[in-house]
């Protein structure tokens, strides 16, 4: 589903120029654009609903099948339609009104043309044939296809992972973030000794004279590409009812028959987070369908209402804690950090993904508001301070736009420790609690820019944030607060910061805590007595230096 703003055309124009400044030096080729841009033959059309049914073969190693790709008209007298699937895979015809149409093919993107006249407003379907062997995942879920694995008694445990590699390495579709799909179902035919599980709810389990199954999944609510998924296996299930904001709502976990008693006890955090996520962001995004763990052959994803998980079944990130404070084993990480992302990455999607801050940075900040809820605001402030040790500050948090460009990985703990710092600024925690429901609630099951993020935490706050994002998003360097102490004076200024950063910042001095206003030019402060101590709060993403 498209959801255009007043400031949508504005935007794409503003990200255009910004793009062609950006991408100059860099070697990007037409596909990178292709996949990466809102192409004409994609922006006249918006996505209804697809139907995914495929049969997925363990042996050899394919998938065979067909998409229905539903959409509405946006704009008359157009007769191309991109539909992207990446090699080896490859499209065997498409079908509209029973007639096949001609498609040409460039690379990953296949432009479909049609036959019968596309009317404004009105509802179409093409049925998209495909088959082949999907990449295989070399590295899951980062470097991301089809994984393809036994488990511990030789069955087949099969699963896909695509952020930002795309959706398309496995199944057609249209590619690209801004345009999410309102419904969707998944039938996926396996061996009748396996089950897939997939997004949303099942509603049949159809048996086949073959030796296989095939298990048919809906999703009712919108829903990006890269969050659908495949899982199979050789799974039993449990579940639990958890009473939530919005009602009942059902818990479901799927994982392989020899873990189940590690399941029963490890996936208790799943409750924990929905309680502690419901108080922070407000209700889970997707009552409808439903909440599900699902045992994976990799670390875990965020997949839409079907969470992937391969923590095995330890506390921690695989049983260590990623920011040395010890808190970091008070949980499983992946549940909660996955399950984070239902609100910042499922909910709230970006358009592009040179803005994907906005799924991880909100997620890993989610870490230890979970601390926070259990443990307490100390438990949570040693965390995230702990994660800055990650902080790599190799490239800008924003990638390039237009050309399917994620910024630096330190849109986790760096992105996570800006937002800590912005909480410390509004120092009002209902403010800053009701900021973080009301993105979920405004910007409830949309794609949606970092102009927007930024804009309305400055509004809902009333605090010009714009250099402290400019400083944190889009430069590698982490704010110096230099000082000097002079007798009864202190003078100060930030170093290694953008032209207009204005940020804030609480200092002890002599033990008298205060908020300062330092600038990049020198400031004074008078004192009362000689200044002898200087000590910055650690809560700010900042750094000290003292000059003699």
């Amino acid at each position: 589903m498209i959801h255009k703003n007043n400031n949508f055309s504005a935007y794409l124009l503003l990200v255009f120029a910004f793009t062609s400044l950006q991408a100059f030096s860099q070697n990007f080729t037409k596909q990178d654009t292709l996949r990466g841009s809102i192409t004409p033959e994609r922006a006249w059309w918006d996505l209804t609903h697809y139907h995914l049914d495929i049969t997925v073969d363990p042996d050899e190693k394919t998938i065979k099948g067909s998409n229905t790709i539903q959409y509405k008209v946006l704009e008359k007298g157009q007769k191309t339609l991109q539909v992207d699937l990446q090699p080896p895979l490859r499209i065997i015809k498409a079908i509209q009104n029973g007639k096949e149409l001609e498609i040409t093919h460039e690379g990953n993107a296949h432009f479909i043309h049609l036959t019968k006249r596309q009317k404004k407003g009105k509802i179409y379907n093409i049925k998209v044939f495909y088959e082949g062997k999907p990449k295989v995942a070399k590295r899951p879920p980062w470097d991301g296809g089809i994984t393809w694995s036994k488990d511990a008694n030789g069955l087949p445990f099969i699963a896909s992972s695509c952020q930002g590699l795309g959706a398309s390495v496995w199944w057609p579709c249209k590619d690209h973030m801004y345009d999410e799909v309102d419904s969707m179902k998944i039938s996926v035919n396996v061996p009748k000794n396996l089950m897939n599980v997939s997004n949303g709810r099942l509603i049949k389990v159809e048996e086949k004279d073959n030796t296989t199954t095939t298990y048919h999944w809906n999703v009712v609510n919108p829903i990006n590409n890269y969050g659908v998924n495949i899982n199979i296996g050789d799974y039993v299930h449990f579940g639990e009812k958890y009473k939530g904001e919005n009602g009942m709502l059902d818990m479901d976990y799927y994982v392989l028959r020899d873990h189940l008693d590690k399941a029963k006890k490890q996936f208790k955090d799943a409750t924990r987070t929905l309680e502690a996520f419901e108080h922070w962001f407000g209700p889970y995004p997707f009552y409808e369908d439903s909440f599900k763990l699902v045992e994976a052959p990799y670390l875990g994803m965020e997949h839409q209402s079907s969470v992937t998980y391969g923590n095995g079944y330890k506390n921690g990130y695989r049983g260590t804690d990623l920011s040395g404070s010890g808190w970091g084993l008070k949980f499983d990480f992946i549940i909660i950090h996955e399950s984070g992302h239902e609100w910042f990455a499922n909910n709230i999607t970006n358009i592009d993904i040179a803005d994907m801050w906005i799924h991880e940075s909100f997620t890993a900040y989610s870490e230890n508001l979970f601390l926070d809820y259990f443990y307490g605001k100390k438990a949570s402030a040693e965390y995230v301070i702990g994660t800055r040790a990650n902080v790599q500050n190799d490239r800008p948090i924003i990638g390039i736009y237009n050309v399917n460009h994620e910024g630096s990985g330190d849109m986790y703990y760096k992105g996570a420790n800006m937002l800590h710092t912005i909480r410390q600024l509004i120092d009002n925690d209902k403010k800053w609690r009701s900021i973080l429901r009301g993105l979920n609630k405004d910007f409830y099951h949309q794609t949606v820019t970092t102009q927007q993020v930024e804009r309305y935490i400055i509004e809902k706050s009333g605090i010009d944030f714009s250099s402290v994002f400019d400083q944190y998003l889009r430069t590698t360097d982490i704010p110096v607060l230099h000082y000097k102490k002079d007798g009864k004076k202190l003078m100060y200024r930030w170093e290694k910061a953008v032209v207009h950063f204005d940020m804030k910042v609480r200092v002890a001095i002599n033990d008298t805590i205060m908020l300062v206003s330092p600038t990049t030019k020198w400031q004074t402060k008078e004192m009362p007595s000689n200044v002898s101590k200087v000590v910055v709060d650690p809560n700010f993403y900042v750094i000290a230096k003292e000059t003699e």
